[in-house]
């Protein structure tokens, strides 16, 4: 048995004040799905989007979370990871002041964005929020990079008591695990859930990089590879949802702060760790990890949908709504008290 252990690097005390994130800068050339222009000037950078179609799709009952995959509207999700040089723009749209600066590791400009926390990513998104002139997605009080979020309140306006953690009048946020999971391994075609990200239930080849399909970047030791060199499509068209590195979810994981990873990253030893039955839980959102990145999901216009998604309020199981899939899986599952930091790969 081989044990990976995988080292957590501290965030930086950072003074507190009682105010919450915004910053407005110029306008955005927004669409549903498409090339979306964020920041100003030469921090200008483009970020890719595919549109999930299929609303009130049926749900997953075999991967984890158990049942799984139901999104009830039209979503798009960025079809590439978030790279270095997004964050590398977004910190000198704030002249790197050092209450918002966000840390990262230093591969180049087009690998994705990891030691990237649930926090900063969260950062991230409302400035993307802000930028636009829409509204950000999570409730920070503090000024801290790396604190926390609060929960919306009834009241405020965008509170949603299915998911009081996003403001449902954002226009960008984290994917959800019933986003992220639809966009990875729901077929809109034949209306099935495949075992992998590539639209199959064989496992994916494995290489250092490239876009041939069928194909993930794993079980290589070299790294990962470019956002857009990150291995073969979903059936949505989404790259690099398997392999590459792990992605963060904004659903719970266990308890009240904790949030989910999955997909795998570019030296994991097994498959499995790319599939739909593996979701890794119990990781605080201040964790910063050399394997852990993300990316953005996105509604075409600040009006939230006609109807929430249920998945935001349960932690650990996922009840859904309407008929449920079901189909053959692999025996493996990774239960949520799975912790990135150390992971045992036979």
């Amino acid at each position: 048995m081989t044990c990976f252990h995988f080292l957590t690097r501290t965030a930086q005390a950072l003074p507190v004040f009682s105010v919450a994130f915004g910053v407005v800068a110029g306008a955005a050339t927004t669409s549903q799905a498409g090339t979306v222009t964020f920041g100003t000037g030469g921090n200008q950078f483009q970020m890719e989007f595919v549109t999930i179609g299929n609303p009130g799709n049926t749900a997953d009952t075999t991967g984890i979370p158990n049942p799984v995959g139901r999104v009830e509207y039209v979503y798009s999700i960025g079809k590439f990871e978030v790279s270095e040089n997004m964050i590398d723009k977004y910190n000198l749209e704030f002249g790197n002041a050092n209450s918002l600066t966000i840390t990262k590791d230093s591969r180049g400009p087009n690998k994705p964005a990891t030691s990237v926390s649930w926090n900063e990513a969260a950062r991230f998104i409302n400035w993307l929020n802000t930028s636009t002139g829409n509204q950000v997605a999570y409730k920070f009080t503090t000024t801290g990079v790396n604190d926390n979020i609060a929960m919306w309140n009834s009241g405020e306006t965008g509170y949603d008591a299915s998911n009081p953690w996003r403001n449902s009048f954002a226009r960008y946020f984290l994917p959800s695990a019933d986003e992220w999971y639809k966009a990875a391994y729901f077929d809109p075609n034949n209306k099935y859930y495949y075992d992998y990200t590539t639209g199959s239930d064989t496992a994916p080849t494995a290489v250092d990089s490239g876009r041939t399909a069928g194909t993930a970047v794993y079980y290589k030791q070299v790294g990962p590879a470019d956002v857009d060199q990150a291995g073969g499509l979903s059936p949505f068209g989404v790259m690099g949802l398997g392999g590459n590195v792990y992605e963060w979810d904004e659903s719970l994981a266990q308890s009240i702060f904790h949030r989910g990873v999955r997909g795998g990253y570019w030296a994991v030893e097994s498959e499995a760790y790319l599939s739909s039955s593996v979701r890794l839980g119990n990781n605080e959102p201040g964790v910063e990890q050399g394997v852990l990145g993300f990316r953005v999901a996105s509604l075409s216009s600040s009006t939230p949908p006609a109807v929430p998604e249920p998945s935001m309020m349960v932690i650990g199981t996922l009840f859904g709504l309407g008929g449920l899939v079901a189909k053959r899986r692999m025996n493996l599952c990774v239960e949520p008290t799975l912790v990135l930091k150390r992971i045992e790969l036979a």
